[in-house]
């Protein structure tokens, strides 16, 4: 898995931790159609690389996205419905395979995220932002509506907030975006690297599979009743608890050692 070849992406492996930045800085990382179709073939290898552990997004340079890229914005304007149907549909995939990847995400928010940048984010686990970072979910202020990226956004910041932004289009910090649970932490930019690392480090002594099972239960049992929910969850308690892993994970916990694969 390490001869990939991307034009508008760059992916390192070390330590456990794919890095995914987000390459077009000259456009302040602005995604279009090539990015799009690279994040999804990274996404979709690094899931099943056992090397990697957790998967960090970036930006390079000083913004982590600006949204969708205002050249390929005055291409989609004469396309067909049909084709701008693909291309929605393309955006949409790549957010839920991003949002749905079984190994933990962290969104390192180094600059301005605005608009589907501010998806990125949403479809993220975890997200730490620099105060550098703006965020904004401006798409009414051109006539359109942050459609795709509003499943993962509403379930970050829920409806009340969702509602005042998506309508006044306003900008806000870092620190705001703390508030509201559009991300888990505002820090200076100095403290940036060191905090996503002790998650990183936090994320690394946890069980792989415990993780990928959390993330299963995150999205699936909010959408359950509460008897499916019993039976769901009852299951899967019972198959962890005799898997290899847990098995270690307890003997490791009772023995008073750390467990294996956080070595």
């Amino acid at each position: 898995m390490s001869g990939e070849s991307y034009l508008t992406i760059e992916v390192e492996r070390k330590d456990r931790v794919a890095r995914v930045r987000l390459a077009r800085p000259e456009v302040r990382n602005a995604f279009n159609a090539d990015m799009i179709g690279e994040l999804r073939r990274a996404i979709g290898g690094l899931a099943t690389d056992d090397s990697v552990r957790v998967i960090v997004l970036t930006g390079g340079g000083t913004a982590f996205c600006a949204g969708a890229d205002l050249s390929w914005m005055r291409e989609i304007v004469r396309f067909s419905h049909e084709q701008n149907l693909r291309e929605s549909l393309d955006l949409a995939g790549c957010l839920h395979d991003l949002y749905s990847v079984p190994k933990p995400t962290i969104a390192r928010v180094n600059g301005p995220a605005i608009g589907g940048g501010t998806g990125f984010v949403s479809a993220c686990d975890i997200a730490v932002a620099s105060t550098d970072a703006r965020f904004g979910l401006s798409e009414v202020k051109i006539g359109v509506v942050p459609a795709v990226i509003s499943p993962y956004v509403v379930r970050r910041i829920g409806e009340s907030r969702a509602r005042q932004y998506f309508l006044t289009g306003e900008r806000f910090d870092a620190r705001r975006a703390a508030e509201i649970g559009l991300v888990n932490l505002a820090v200076e930019p100095a403290d940036l690297d060191r905090r996503v690392g002790e998650i990183v480090s936090a994320l690394l002594s946890s069980g792989p599979e415990a993780l990928a099972k959390a993330k299963e239960l995150l999205s699936r049992v909010p959408g359950m009743s509460f008897d499916e929910a019993r039976r769901f969850t009852a299951e899967m308690i019972a198959r962890l608890r005799v898997s290899d892993e847990a098995q270690e994970g307890m003997t490791a916990f009772l023995e008073k050692r750390k467990p294996k694969w956080s070595e």
